[in-house]
């Protein structure tokens, strides 16, 4: 079992467990980090899933992106304390493996990459739908095995690479909506050159109904559509493992998430609700930026924003299939996976990780074309709740690392959670009730009742796992048996 008392090195990604190549390499730059750390909470959820949210709430939707933007401060904040005293490619894992024992950082990894790798079956056939529509001679099918193949060769070269391409995958998302939030500014000003906005004020956000058109029920009822939009900002605290300076990195991206989500979020959103009315019809037909750019009269409109979508896609694939990857070798480099996963090239790559979560993206991917209402719809509903999982463990970890580092090493505390532990208290409440919310959502085949218990039936079979793992490893430790790559030494 992994020591709960100490702070040690491992999982930290720089070690070779059996000699097997030489560890993760400190391949990313702090530009890198600076993209994938704004990139990581610009998901393709906030073009593509903001619309619904905006028809069930209306402009009181801003109130939902903000309760969630907030949780997701929080815990972050959780995150970055621990990150910044322990950096390590398991991150949350890895900290819950020290914090609550080695069942939790087994549970919440598995977990962990079982989203991912669901995920890049989502977003490889998203992608590959809108680049079907762009050159239709290649099926639809085609594209997404070309866009899982090209993202897969990116990471299988370096860390530098998927590094690379998710700078400029971040870049173009962040250009976008800045420029969006510059235009939709001057529009509802009325000072955009050559363009008669003649819906564009702030008076719709009270004009139709007022501010909560629909009562203060549809706050709830948007947190629910908008806080799976949130899950990735937790990307940058498992690159930083893999950086020159984890320890500034992760202190950086800690502290930028409130103005990231603050401007990208609530921001872009507020510009949406502001150029035309909430109940337009053009935000569900078209998409909700789709239909605030079309009330500007800016040609093209719908392309620009498949661009961006595209984009959005790609970032999120490649940043799936690294975070996937990374979570595989540190579980491998625990002992809670096949010790294969943590084994690296000479370039710091772990290939079998890599190769492991790309073959299961593509099992899915099949899924999805073959079984789309059946095999696939259950694997999207059974880790749907899983962001909401791993935010909770985050809390609790929290609660107990603090204590550890407090009496171990003080002078590793260069980010606190504020006010602890109440405001981690209060956390973890917020998402218990979010998670108990969505069990009085009954509507529809991924309804929140679904979500919710689909979740928690995979995430019981993987707890069972890990307690029965947990006691054969302890039944070979009580007979004297080598615990193997279970065991840590107290650093």
């Amino acid at each position: 079992m992994t020591s709960q008392s100490t702070l040690p090195k491992a999982g930290s990604g720089h070690t070779s467990p059996d000699g097997h190549g030489s560890g993760l390499k400190a391949g990313l730059k702090n530009r890198h980090l600076t993209m994938i750390a704004i990139g990581g909470v610009i998901g393709a959820g906030l073009f593509v899933g903001s619309s619904a949210g905006i028809a069930t709430a209306g402009p009181g939707i801003l109130l939902s992106y903000a309760l969630v933007g907030t949780l997701v401060v929080l815990v972050m904040r959780m995150l970055g304390e621990m990150s910044a005293a322990n950096p390590t490619s398991g991150s949350f894992s890895a900290h819950a493996d020290r914090a609550l024992g080695s069942w939790a950082g087994f549970s919440i990894g598995w977990l962990y990459w079982f989203f991912w790798v669901v995920v890049l079956a989502v977003e490889s056939t998203a992608g590959a739908a809108i680049l079907s529509d762009w050159v239709p001679a290649v099926p639809q099918w085609g594209w997404a095995l070309i866009v899982m193949l090209v993202l897969t060769a990116t990471n299988l070269v370096s860390v530098g690479s998927y590094g690379e391409f998710e700078f400029w995958f971040a870049g173009i998302k962040v250009v976008a909506i800045a420029a969006f939030i510059v235009v939709g500014l001057l529009a509802v000003f009325g000072v955009l050159p050559g363009v008669h906005a003649d819906q564009a004020s702030f008076g719709n956000l009270t004009g139709h109904g007022g501010f909560l058109p629909h009562g203060p029920g549809s706050i709830l009822t948007g947190v629910l559509l908008v806080v799976f939009s949130f899950m990735g900002s937790e990307i940058a605290t498992l690159a930083a493992g893999e950086s020159e300076d984890p320890q500034r990195a992760v202190t950086k991206a800690t502290n930028s998430i409130i103005w990231r989500i603050g401007v990208f979020y609530l921001g872009s959103i507020l510009i949406v609700v502001s150029l035309i009315p909430w109940d337009d019809k053009s935000i569900t037909d078209k998409g909700s930026y789709v239909a605030a750019l079309d009330s500007l009269g800016i040609a093209h409109t719908g392309q620009i924003m498949n661009f961006i979508v595209l984009t959005s896609v790609l970032s999120c694939l490649n940043s799936g299939l690294y975070t996937a990857s990374r979570m595989a070798f540190s579980l491998g480099d625990r002992g809670d996976a096949p010790k294969a996963f943590a084994r690296t090239t000479g370039r710091g790559v772990p290939l079998t990780a890599i190769l492991v979560s790309v073959a299961f993206g593509f099992v899915a991917v099949f899924f999805n074309y073959k079984f789309p209402d059946t095999v696939f719809l259950f694997l999207v509903n059974s880790s749907g709740a899983v962001a909401l999982f791993v935010w909770l463990v985050i809390c609790f970890s929290q609660l107990r690392m603090r204590r550890i580092i407090q009496r171990e090493a003080p002078e590793k505390l260069v980010v606190k959670m504020w006010l602890y532990p109440y405001l981690t208290w209060a956390a973890a409440a917020l998402i218990v009730f979010v998670l108990g919310y969505m069990l009085t959502d009954t509507e529809g085949e991924s309804s929140g009742r679904t979500t919710v218990l689909l979740s928690l039936l995979v995430a019981a079979v993987v707890l069972v796992i890990a307690f029965v793992k947990q006691r054969i490893g302890g039944h070979r430790a009580a007979a004297g048996e080598p615990a193997g790559a279970e065991e840590v030494t107290a650093g």
